[in-house]
């Protein structure tokens, strides 16, 4: 992402996403947008607008954040040792915005793997939007209604 177009958008962030993505801050559990969400659709950053995750990879970890299994495209890991913890932070490739952390509590079924995002670093793109928005070549994660 260049700097003018990360610049204009984060003119448009509120002082919460511009927290979470900027400044590796955390939402309140259970009081964001997504940690309940469960409509068809992909989840992108809320910077730059590169995909991040699929409604198919969401599952209820009971942490009260979005959990994901796994991420549509690559995402970036680098170790944390803030508050006194060794964890694992995820952020997006293109905008390198702070999306959350990353656990190996996920189900077994799943592969194991917990995403643990901040609803404040996404934007969701319902199903029905997809094409219109420009991630008509992702429908096929949502195979029978792909013809979307």
């Amino acid at each position: 992402m260049d700097q003018i177009k990360k610049k204009i958008a984060l003119s448009k962030l509120t002082d919460l996403q511009y927290q979470v993505t900027q400044k590796n801050g955390t939402e309140r559990p259970f009081s964001n947008e997504f940690w309940n969400h469960h409509q068809e659709g992909i989840y992108v950053d809320i910077l730059s607008k590169e995909p991040l995750f699929s409604s198919k990879d969401k599952f209820d970890s009971g942490c009260g954040w979005p959990s994901f299994s796994k991420p549509i495209a690559p995402v970036n890991a680098k170790l944390d040792k803030t508050h006194g913890m060794i964890r694992t932070e995820v952020r997006s490739k293109d905008a390198d915005s702070h999306l959350g952390h990353l656990f190996d509590d996920g189900p077994e079924e799943l592969g194991g793997m917990r995403y643990c995002i901040n609803s404040a670093a996404l934007e969701f793109i319902p199903i029905e939007e997809m094409k219109s928005r420009g991630y008509e070549y992702l429908l096929s994660i949502f195979k029978e209604i792909s013809n979307v």
